[in-house]
C-alpha cells in the first residue's frame, strides 16, 4: 500500500513537500508518479519517475516548479513543490506501477490560497 502525506494550506509562492511511503511490495521495482485532481476537474498526471529514479517526467503546468525524487532505501517517493499557485490546489495522489500491477495512495489535499 501507499501512504501519502505532506499536504496542507500554503500561500501563493510557497512550498510544500509531499511524501509517499510504500509498504507490502518491492518499492524499488516500481515506477512512481503523482496525479492530482482539482475540484470539478479530471485527474492530471503531474510527474513521474522510473524505478531507479534516473528518468523523470513533468507536466508543462508544473515544469520548473516541482521536483520528483525517491529514496528506495526508505521506500519513499517525494514531490517537492515550489512557487505554488492557486491553480495547484488539488488532492494529490501517488501511484506505483510495474507492468499491469499498480497501487494508489489515499491522497493528500494541497490548498494554495492567500
Amino acid at each position: 500500500q501507499l501512504q501519502a502525506s505532506g499536504g496542507g494550506l500554503v500561500q501563493p509562492g510557497g512550498s510544500l513537500r509531499l511524501s509517499c511511503v510504500a509498504s507490502g511490495f518491492t518499492f524499488g521495482s516500481y515506477d512512481m508518479s503523482w496525479v492530482r485532481q482539482a475540484p470539478g476537474k479530471g485527474p492530471e498526471y503531474v510527474s513521474a519517475t522510473n524505478s531507479g529514479g534516473g528518468t523523470s517526467y513533468y507536466a508543462d503546468s508544473v515544469k520548473g516548479r516541482f521536483t520528483i525524487s525517491r529514496d528506495n532505501a526508505k521506500n519513499t517517493a517525494y514531490l517537492q513543490m515550489d512557487s505554488l499557485k492557486p491553480e495547484d490546489t488539488a488532492v494529490y495522489y501517488c501511484n506505483a506501477q510495474r507492468g499491469l500491477a499498480y497501487f494508489w495512495g489515499q491522497g493528500t489535499q494541497v490548498t494554495v490560497s492567500s
